[in-house]
């Protein structure tokens, strides 16, 4: 399984088990049976069999590849239902959404979080630029602002050439995740959790501020990894990342495994590297266990983790997405919020009753 993979339907053709699907784009309405919703809802998992699911399957290639091709058969299902629906219920468009939610959006999504029993949230990098860690495709993304940048960021890259990799290293170093704090954002989940409403935490990000926030790691799926721990790619090697950088700091621009001699990497997914079977079946699960999937800085352009929305809505949960910047799923959405996710966030997960 590659991954992650970036951009829009033409760029899952290189993701194994998508194969046949090169001309979904321009299916006709005609072509896709359209269901109700409540026709594809099944009863609550709970706790325990989720985990039984998840370890007796989790390793199995081939029923991850299976469940791609029904994540992005959801995404297809939903797409069309939403243009044949005309999108009821969606407030907002690519072009039409007001740059500061409605106080009455606002309120809406506070009563359906009120109101909703399992709620899945999918986290990206917008909800860590308050703390100080630019994003990667907004207005000052990393890779907006330097596309070369997204370019490099391969795994073949780093394998490949020893100056990527001492690069790499230097700006570890100097990573702005050091620093940053969790802001009001992350822990508004921690709140939503207490709450008891929380089925999983999905988050494409890899700074671990879900965790300094106090998020139950149980609930965290980190889907690209982590910075803050280091492994090897030739052998299970694996430790806390403050152990590498010092031995950068001793002087070792390239430091290789002390187990083995191969090559050390951030224990992040880069474009190129194998994501983690068992954490794609794991959001695959929340997103079929939920009755909401609220997208949190996110904008969805990046697969197969993005495809858990419309798998979400297809058995009938409701979509909200809060994000600054348009979406790619916005018209599949329930419900749009244009905002700060650090004052919206907050204001939707603490409750109706407590808004002005």
């Amino acid at each position: 399984m590659s991954g992650p993979v970036a951009g829009g339907r033409a760029e899952l053709e290189g993701l194994e088990g998508l194969e046949g699907l090169e001309g979904v784009e321009g299916v006709g309405t005609d072509m896709v049976p359209l269901k109700r919703a409540d026709e594809h809802r099944g009863p609550p998992m709970s706790e325990e069999v989720v985990s039984v699911y998840v370890n007796t399957f989790g390793t199995q290639l081939a029923m991850v590849d299976a469940m791609v091709d029904a994540m992005v058969d959801a995404m297809v299902d939903a797409m069309v239902d939403a243009m044949v629906d005309g999108a009821v219920g969606h407030t907002g468009s690519m072009s039409d959404t007001p740059a500061t939610p409605s106080g009455d959006d606002v309120r809406l999504a506070a009563e359906w979080i009120d109101e909703a029993e399992r709620i899945t949230v999918l986290t990206g990098a917008g909800i860590s630029t308050d703390s100080g860690i630019p994003d990667f495709r907004g207005p000052q993304g990393v890779w907006t602002k330097n596309p070369a940048a997204e370019k490099a960021s391969t795994i073949q890259n780093y394998m490949a050439d020893p100056a990527v990799r001492q690069a790499a290293w230097r700006h570890r170093l100097d990573s702005r995740a050091w620093a940053a704090d969790p802001n009001e954002g992350h822990r508004s989940l921690v709140r939503l959790e207490k709450r008891r409403k929380l089925v999983a935490l999905l988050t494409q990000n890899v700074d671990g501020l879900h965790h300094a926030a106090g998020s139950n790691p149980d609930k965290v799926v980190e889907v690209h990894g982590t910075i803050r721990e280091v492994g090897c790619l030739e052998c299970d090697y694996r430790d806390d990342m403050s152990v590498a950088l010092d031995r950068v700091r001793l002087g070792e621009d390239d430091p290789p495994c002390p187990e083995c001699g191969g090559l050390l990497k951030s224990a992040t997914i880069s474009f190129g590297q194998s994501l983690i079977q068992q954490d794609l079946l794991r959001a695959e699960v929340a997103a079929q266990n939920c009755d909401l999937m609220l997208a949190v800085g996110t904008t969805l352009a990046v697969y197969p983790i993005a495809a858990v929305v419309p798998s979400a809505k297809r058995v009938g949960a409701k979509v909200v997405i809060l994000n600054a910047e348009p979406t790619e799923m916005d018209d599949i959405a329930d419900l749009v919020l244009r905002g700060s996710i650090s004052e919206v966030l907050p204001a939707i997960v603490g409750g109706a009753a407590n808004l002005t």
